[in-house]
């Protein structure tokens, strides 16, 4: 028949094992001595094994001791998340997070794990769509929160973070030399009219190798040195790299990263969001910083 150890009992051995005595731990337990003396000696018993070598001065676990000393932190830690999970009463449910793709990294990861810690009851659902398609679902109460990138701010938003707009192209590529240069944009890229603009204002020919829908589509292009295109600095993929200020294209504007928070949000869930995502967004900033000197 199987036997099970007393978790009560189990407390009362590692807190004497860490503490360093039956006194200290008593007061830790908020119990008396005698009955953490008791629990202890429950323990040995129901296992018929010492784990306390008594013929010391100071508490000294016995080599059987140790060994349960690892388990018996494990079953406890197991024990706490079970009844913490449990016995919650924070927030449940979900919550509708837009951001356009070309910002997802690197600060987005870091900031759903931290959230997901904060709130384990709390699920995020996660879209990625262009911020005009964002903003457009966020007006239509379709969106808790959404992150944007824009040239300024709306009403009710915060900017989280300011980048340069930079061409980039393969690393190592020479796409950037053709003329008409070969440009790859997402349809629905809020950055590519302005650097369309600007090549234009410029005098430089362009040619339109990908249009597409997809983000992806012009990723692949430029990794593949077909084009070149536009996207925020310190955000740029693998195998991707910013072109030198000499490839003779034309400086592009600053944009924003910007957060809008829905009112329906509870309000403590809200400001841990937008605390969440500051924290991320400046630790970008810093590096940004430290680049640039």
């Amino acid at each position: 028949m199987p036997r099970n150890l007393d978790l009560t009992a189990l407390r009362s051995f590692v807190t004497v094992a860490e503490v360093g005595g039956v006194t200290r731990a008593a007061g830790h337990l908020h119990l008396t001595q005698s009955a953490v003396s008791m629990q202890l000696k429950r323990l040995e018993d129901s296992l018929g094994l010492s784990l306390i070598d008594r013929s010391a001065r100071t508490v000294t676990l016995t080599p059987t001791g140790e060994q349960l000393l690892s388990y018996a932190r494990r079953m406890l830690t197991l024990n706490d998340e079970a009844i913490a999970r449990m016995t919650d009463d924070g927030f449940e449910g979900e919550i509708v997070l837009g951001v356009p793709h070309d910002i997802l990294y690197p600060a987005i990861p870091t900031f759903l794990a931290a959230f997901a810690h904060t709130y384990p009851r709390l699920k995020v659902r996660l879209l990625s769509l262009p911020t005009r398609t964002l903003k457009d679902m966020y007006a239509r109460g379709e969106c808790d929160a959404i992150l944007t990138t824009e040239e300024t701010t709306g009403e009710g938003g915060e900017t989280l973070l300011s980048l340069p707009l930079v061409w980039a192209g393969a690393t190592g590529g020479t796409a950037h030399r053709d003329r008409p240069l070969n440009f790859a944009f997402c349809r629905n890229c809020i950055f590519s009219p302005l650097a369309r603009a600007a090549l234009d204002r410029a005098g430089i020919e362009w040619h339109s190798v990908v249009d597409s829908p997809s983000d992806r589509a012009a990723e692949v292009a430029v990794m593949a040195d077909l084009a070149v295109y536009v996207i925020l600095d310190q955000t740029l993929p693998a195998g991707v790299s910013k072109l030198p200020a000499n490839a003779g294209l034309p400086d592009l504007p600053m944009q924003n990263i910007n957060l809008y928070r829905s009112n329906t949000l509870p309000a403590s869930v809200s400001e841990d969001l937008a605390r969440l995502l500051r924290d991320n967004y400046a630790r970008l900033g810093n590096t940004v910083r430290l680049a640039a000197e």
